[in-house]
Parts: structure tokens; C-alpha cells; sequence
């Protein structure tokens, strides 16, 4: 098997198509993002990315029928500009297969006439947070006062020591390209996957694209993920502040 294996099912004849990677990450929230994009709007499938430097196992789904861990890429052709969405199992195990990879979806949307990069992620505080904020960079100049127009946060330090992986990899790698690149990350813990979150980051990128996408779920999610992260803290606190005895039934 080489290192790289593309299978593109069909090529789409797209107009001005961006686009937009949310693969598994801090807190999951691109990967939680554009999984939900990819549902609600109905995109199509339409390429299969394999590598040996992705995770070696295979996924099982609820038929327990299993298949080979892959990169999907998948299109949704709308009248301000197709998009082509980056969704995945896994991201990259070693630096060298992060850089294959981001190549390898680059070539796919080069050929397609992609001229503009989003990439989704979380920006971990390490304390769950209410109304998180979300941060951007961008990968030219030209784009800071463009992005500060939105409800982000840009420059002033933040975020703090670079982006990891595949959010940060195509942001850069495409602006070797000539590629514009946005990269917005939701505040979240980091601990467990944050469905508010993401919701903030699309709200972000509603606003930029024009997109039209109902979010409903995400709140659903957000509010159950809020109920369990309570249930959490309220046993943090009790094993903190009981005796043994009390809690000597929890193992």
C-alpha cells in the first residue's frame, strides 16, 4: 500500500468552492461542526483519502460491518459559492503523515478550484466556560481586518503557542498555494466533546460564507453535555468534601 491512497468516486464541476476541515481535535469542535454541516445540508461524498500514517485499525458501525479508518471529502453546491467539506475518522499519527495528508487534500481542492481554506478547532482553557469566545488567525495580512469584523477574537497574543495538525498544517500549506486561509477555534475545556462550542465557531462562519444552516441539533447537544459536565462537578465536589463513608459505594 503506498503511503497515500486517493479514491476519488466522482470529480464535482464546482463554482468558486472553499474549503472548510473539521477533523478530530480539542474538544472535537471542527470535527463536531462540520460532521453537523455535512448532515444538515445534505453533502454529497465524493473522495476517500487512506494512509498507513493514520491510526492502523478499522471502524465498526452499529451493523458491525467494519471499514478502513479514512479522510472523506464531500461537496454541497449552493448559489454563493460550492463548498467542499474535510471530515475524518482520525488525524495523522506522526508529523510526516500530517504533511501527506494536508498535501493530499490541497492537490483534491486545487484541482477543483478551491482558492479559500477554513479550518475548524477548539482553543482548550482547561476550565469549562459559559458563551465561549472564538479566536482566529489567518495566513495573510490583508485578511486580519477583514476577520476582526466578526465576533472573534484575533491578535493579542492568542492562541498562544501555534496550531497543531491539520487546522494549522492547511492554513499554512495553502497559503504556499496562494490559498486564503481563516482558522477558527471555539474556547472550550478540552476535556470531552463541546457541541457549544462548535455551535459558536459556525456561528463565526455563517456570518463569513452567507451560509444558511440550521444549528437546532448543536443546542440539543450543548444542553445534554451541560447536564452530564454538572452531574461531573457535583460528584468532583462531593468525593472532595465527604467522608469516606459516604461515598465508599463509588468505584
Amino acid at each position: 500500500m503506498d503511503d497515500v491512497v486517493v479514491d476519488i468516486a466522482e470529480r464535482p464541476d464546482l463554482v468558486e468552492p472553499v474549503l472548510i476541515e473539521g477533523l478530530p481535535g480539542v474538544g472535537n469542535v471542527g470535527k463536531i461542526g462540520v460532521d453537523h454541516l455535512v448532515d444538515v445540508l445534505g453533502a454529497v461524498p465524493f473522495a476517500t483519502i487512506r494512509s498507513v500514517h493514520l491510526p492502523a485499525q478499522v471502524m465498526v458501525d452499529g451493523n458491525g460491518v467494519a471499514t478502513m479508518v479514512s479522510l472523506r471529502l464531500f461537496h454541497h453546491r449552493r448559489a454563493g459559492g460550492d463548498i467542499v467539506f474535510l471530515c475524518g475518522d482520525f488525524q495523522a499519527v506522526d508529523h510526516a503523515g500530517q504533511y501527506a495528508l494536508a498535501e493530499a487534500v490541497l492537490d483534491i481542492c486545487s484541482d477543483l478550484g478551491v482558492r479559500s481554506v477554513y479550518t475548524l478547532g477548539g482553543y482548550s482553557v482547561g476550565h469549562f466556560v459559559e458563551g465561549p469566545r472564538v479566536f482566529a488567525a489567518v495566513n495573510s495580512p490583508d485578511l486580519v481586518g477583514w476577520v476582526r469584523g466578526f465576533d472573534v477574537v484575533v491578535g493579542e497574543g492568542e492562541p498562544g503557542g501555534g496550531i497543531v495538525g491539520a487546522s494549522g498544517l492547511l492554513l499554512g500549506l495553502g497559503g504556499l498555494r496562494g490559498m486564503r486561509g481563516v482558522c477558527l477555534m471555539g474556547e472550550t475545556h478540552g476535556y470531552i466533546a463541546d457541541p457549544a462550542s462548535a455551535r459558536a465557531v459556525l456561528e463565526v462562519l455563517k456570518s463569513m460564507l452567507g451560509l444558511e444552516a440550521d444549528l437546532d441539533d448543536l443546542d440539543r447537544k450543548a444542553v445534554e453535555v451541560e447536564r452530564l459536565t454538572t452531574q461531573i462537578r457535583d460528584l468532583a465536589d462531593l468525593l472532595e468534601k465527604g467522608d469516606g463513608d459516604e461515598v465508599g459505594y463509588i468505584r
